[in-house]
């Protein structure tokens, strides 16, 4: 079967990649999980988790992305990011500029996390038309101390931090400038491009985990809100209900995306943060979050029934949750 572009479908992960693992290791406390975007290790009296990730969609900041994208996956876990390493994958008539500049932006934002830069590669690779670079991070937490996104239970809340499509967005407002400063006014496409700096979902996580009540936290990347919602779902065999006109979806987001003829809810949203929570804990989540500037709300709540995924909409009408084939950039970057 062709794959779609992006992430390939999740019968394919199960039945292929997760079928060949190499050998068992008594360390691995949780090795690959469909939803669930990283592995916890035991080194001793500690946790390790452990995440990857590649860049391939994104030019203008792809270093600054490679950082952040990883680090949020530890995020998600409650967990400080603490190690990176990176492979750079570089076109054949690369110079040692682009190197300079994705080394640069690595460091600046490896910095800024308090993230340590301890290896990797870096290569020309035939047959490349832009750079990739893939990056896995790590971060250490005393045993049993950590949440997945595999953790909701029926009845938690639903809580989503920022809003949709913030990925999305910058790359789109980046690299299709030229096409997009046509229709758009200038302000209008530098506001969006500044999304990049939303992008990191650390605080958000840390946060959340440390004011308590949260059973699991996912960043929805590829797919969006809506396969995000989906991913956490399936992992914890649930349904949920999710309420449209909560989830926020910012004015430069729903111009570009009315421009491409594409769904917010299903644009790469790297920067949302999705948090199951326990009920009589979600208002206090949401305040302590106000209180680092972090918008949050909560859109919907999980149920017991894994065949009850609605979504409703403004007008009361619902429908069965869509659940993406794949991530509309791609659909955006071929117009």
């Amino acid at each position: 079967m062709k794959l779609p572009p992006g992430k390939i479908p999740i019968d394919i992960l199960k039945e292929v990649v997760f079928k060949n693992l190499g050998a068992e290791r008594s360390e691995v406390v949780l090795g690959p999980t469909a939803g669930v975007d990283g592995a916890v290790l035991d080194v001793g009296s500690k946790n390790a988790i452990v995440s990857m990730d590649p860049i391939t969609g994104a030019v203008e900041r792809i270093g600054w992305e490679a950082i952040n994208i990883n680090a949020n996956d530890v995020a998600t876990f409650g967990v400080e990011p603490a190690f990176f390493f990176s492979c750079l994958l570089l076109p054949e008539n690369a110079d040692s500029k682009i190197v300079e500049t994705i080394s640069t932006q690595m460091n600046a934002a490896a910095k800024e996390l308090g993230i340590a830069i301890v290896g990797g590669h870096c290569e020309s690779t035939p047959g490349l038309a832009n750079p990739i670079v893939v990056g896995c991070v790590m971060g250490l937490t005393e045993k049993g101390k950590y949440v997945t996104a595999a953790g909701a239970k029926a009845g938690d809340k639903l809580i989503l931090t920022k809003s949709a499509g913030i990925e999305g967005t910058a790359i789109l407002a980046s690299d299709r400038e030229e096409q997009l400063k046509k229709v758009f006014t200038l302000s209008t496409l530098e506001s969006a491009k500044r999304f990049y700096s939303q992008i990191s979902v650390v605080k958000d996580a840390l946060t959340a985990y440390r004011t308590g009540g949260v059973h699991a936290m996912h960043d929805p990347t590829e797919g969006g809100i809506l396969n995000g919602i989906h991913e956490m779902a399936d992992v914890a065999d649930l349904g949920v209900r999710v309420f449209e006109e909560k989830i926020m979806v910012e004015p430069e987001t729903a111009k570009i995306c009315r421009y491409y003829e594409i769904d917010p809810l299903q644009l790469i949203s790297s920067g949302a943060l999705l948090i199951a929570a326990q009920p009589e804990a979600a208002n206090q989540i949401i305040d302590a979050l106000s209180l680092e500037h972090i918008y949050a709300d909560v859109i919907g709540e999980f149920n017991v029934n894994p065949n009850k995924r609605i979504l409703m909409h403004k007008d009361d009408t619902a429908e069965m949750l869509p659940r993406p084939v794949s991530d509309q950039l791609w659909i955006a970057l071929t117009r």
